[in-house]
């Protein structure tokens, strides 16, 4: 996958010894978000799969470029999901299970602590954002801690 470009004046990931912290992705592709507005309150959750999935793919390729040969992500610290969202929306946390489950079983690394919040907005109307801290290990290192 693509490393996500900035959209503004920060870089997409910063690496602190074996810590990765990712900015907010949004879902883009090629730099064209895929979904803008709020998630609409009677659409089925699983609707908007794709949308948080393509997010943590971005959120994932912009950690991956700060490994180095031998290394993988071996826990996702922290993450934060942001939900563009109406007034009385409540399924933030099944949204945000969406990129959790996308972690665990797509991309393999075990979960940490996790934020789901509803805003009014997001940078360029997009529907969802999400930030990451990543713990880098050794690939060798089958029982990281």
């Amino acid at each position: 996958m693509q490393i996500p470009v900035a959209q503004g004046l920060y870089v997409p990931a910063v690496r602190h010894n074996d810590l990765i912290f990712v900015s907010g992705m949004t879902p883009r592709r090629n730099g064209v978000l895929e979904a803008v507005g709020p998630v609409e309150a009677d659409r089925p959750v699983q609707d908007y799969s794709a949308v948080v999935e393509l997010a943590a793919r971005n959120a994932v390729a912009a950690a991956k470029a700060l490994l180095v040969e031998e290394e993988r992500l071996a826990v996702a610290l922290s993450l934060s999901v942001f939900v563009n969202s109406p007034p009385g929306y409540t399924f933030h946390s099944q949204l945000a299970d969406i990129a959790s489950c996308y972690l665990l079983d797509e991309v393999g690394v075990r979960l940490g602590s996790r934020a789901a919040v509803g805003t009014s907005s997001l940078p360029g109307n997009a529907t969802v954002e999400l930030c990451l801290v990543f713990v880098v290990a050794a690939s060798s290192d089958i029982a990281s801690g």
